[in-house]
């Protein structure tokens, strides 16, 4: 799944180095670049998400996919395709496989959002339990265990609610090295310090609602 707002730039680089066996569903969030046209031409199956927000946009791809074994990540070349096939080898031994960005090149991650990115992850160990470093777009697992997990975030946080619900399920959760490349375009989110900390709020508010939920359970 590679949920897309105006990724015309990118999306050429991103879909020719697809791993064999591994259909991309490009979700378009509303683009005005024909991102949706370019992604058809390079043979992914194009969904339409109106309904603007990224956990809107991985719900619709999620709905949209039939392959038992799913996988996430970005549009924007930021992230390689040829790298997924790291992640799908562990499942079996895990349940949800992260991929860890590691900066690539100067400036691929900017600091504001590497913080914000740090500081999000820290309070999730302590939250979940789980020994994750980043909460970065690359991911793996299983369609139909995901589903059941019944993610509500349609925003920012429905990365972060993926792992804390997964944790909560009792899945096993691990990471794999994946290179973070300077991204094609223009950065909506991590590039800039507005897109940042709107997606650093929406993940507190997730992690809120997630400490809220464990503090009111019963005895």
């Amino acid at each position: 799944m590679l949920p897309c707002l105006d990724e015309a730039e990118a999306l050429p680089w991103v879909l020719e180095r697809m791993p064999p066996g591994y259909r991309p569903i490009v979700v378009d969030n509303g683009s005005t670049d024909g991102s949706d046209r370019i992604a058809a031409d390079h043979g992914a199956l194009v969904v339409r998400e109106p309904r603007r927000g990224f956990g809107a946009a991985c719900h619709a791809g999620l709905l949209a996919a039939t392959s038992e074994v799913v996988c996430f990540m970005d549009a924007d070349a930021s992230l390689d395709p040829g790298r997924l096939p790291l992640l799908t080898a562990r499942l079996g031994e895990a349940d949800l496989v992260l991929g860890r960005r590691v900066p690539a090149a100067a400036g691929a991650w900017p600091a504001h959002a590497r913080l914000g990115n740090a500081v999000l992850a820290r309070r999730l160990r302590r939250a979940a339990g789980v020994a994750v470093h980043d909460l970065g777009p690359m991911r793996a697992c299983r369609r139909s265990a995901l589903l059941a997990l019944d993610l509500a975030d349609r925003r920012f946080g429905y990365p972060l609610e993926m792992v804390l619900r997964a944790a909560a399920a009792g899945w096993r959760v691990t990471e794999v090295d994946v290179d973070y490349l300077p991204r094609a375009g223009r950065s909506k989110v991590t590039g800039t310090v507005r897109g940042t900390l709107r997606a650093i709020k929406d993940m507190r508010a997730v992690l809120s609602a997630h400490q809220g939920q464990r503090t009111t359970m019963p005895a």
